[in-house]
């Protein structure tokens, strides 16, 4: 998958855990909780939701790099090479 592709399914996931979001408004540097308002539960849904998607293992210690939907792409760009 290319990155675009990849953003474009993280941004899926994203309106699924959260539909009250705009997918067009969504920046890429944008927060998930500090910008976006999803909570640790919301937060949560999504990080299962992308681990059940991508069929990746997401380690609590990586949470961190899911925090915006850039790093998010690079990250799961980074483990899908693996």
């Amino acid at each position: 998958m290319t990155p675009s592709d990849l953003r474009t399914a993280f941004i899926a996931e994203l309106i699924a855990v959260a539909p009250d979001l705009d997918p067009v408004a969504i920046a890429d540097s944008d927060h998930l909780q500090d910008d976006l308002g999803l909570d640790s539960m919301d937060f949560l849904n999504l990080v299962s939701a992308l681990h059940k998607g991508f069929r990746l293992p997401i380690p609590e210690a990586d949470y961190p790099r899911l925090t915006t939907p850039a790093k998010a792409v690079a990250y799961l760009t980074e483990m899908l090479a693996r």
